[in-house]
């Protein structure tokens, strides 16, 4: 592995998560820390895009970045992992609309597709395990949010985040916590990237 591939490799688990198991709907994962640098970009997705049926659009989420955590926040309290599966990115948007233009996966970064996955859905499934131990089948009021002011532009699509989410809980208790690592938003739908938090 290239010492810019660690480093991002490194920034991206403590930073960046995705949001199905990671064996759905494809090919299991590499071994985290294996990258292959002389394998093409183009290649590399072609290779990673095999038995994933292309897609044109996201399906699921919400509208609005509102309505997307108003939804995570309903399956929060119903432990609803199906749902909250639901309103994640999941492979074949990822292959085919979210990594083209991914900032970790362009240059100087080149991070290739199966490591990026594997890291966004590995961090992802430990933040949705930490939610549902900490909140799970709580009812819980959503105030606000703040996951920026704007989405920083990559490619069609545009990534907001980190999302720090207020709630009161069933005992009147307001609580502030970045819930939502990532979200990602092309043509008016959101979705999570990642469920990456701080819980």
């Amino acid at each position: 592995m290239r010492i810019i591939e660690l480093a991002v490799v490194i920034a991206l688990g403590a930073t960046v998560a995705g949001c199905e198991p990671s064996s759905a709907r494809g090919a299991a994962p590499p071994a985290a820390g294996r990258v292959d640098s002389i394998i093409p970009r183009e290649e590399a997705l072609r290779r990673f895009r095999v038995g994933v049926p292309p897609v044109t659009r996201l399906e699921g989420g919400a509208s609005s970045i509102d309505g997307l955590i108003a939804a995570v926040m309903r399956a929060l309290g119903t432990r609803d992992t199906a749902a909250l599966a639901g309103h994640a990115l999941d492979r074949a948007e990822f292959a085919w609309l979210y990594y083209p233009t991914a900032r970790q996966g362009l240059p100087p970064y080149d991070v290739e597709p199966g490591l990026l996955w594997f890291l966004l859905t590995s961090r992802s499934e430990r933040g949705v395990r930490r939610a549902l131990a900490v909140y799970g089948g709580q009812k819980l009021r959503v105030l606000g949010h703040d996951c920026g002011s704007a989405g920083s532009p990559e490619g069609e699509n545009a990534v907001w985040g980190p999302c720090t989410v207020r709630w009161r809980d069933e005992r009147g208790d307001t609580v502030s916590q970045r819930l939502l690592s990532q979200v990602v938003e092309r043509d008016g739908r959101y979705k999570v990237l990642s469920y990456g938090n701080k819980l």
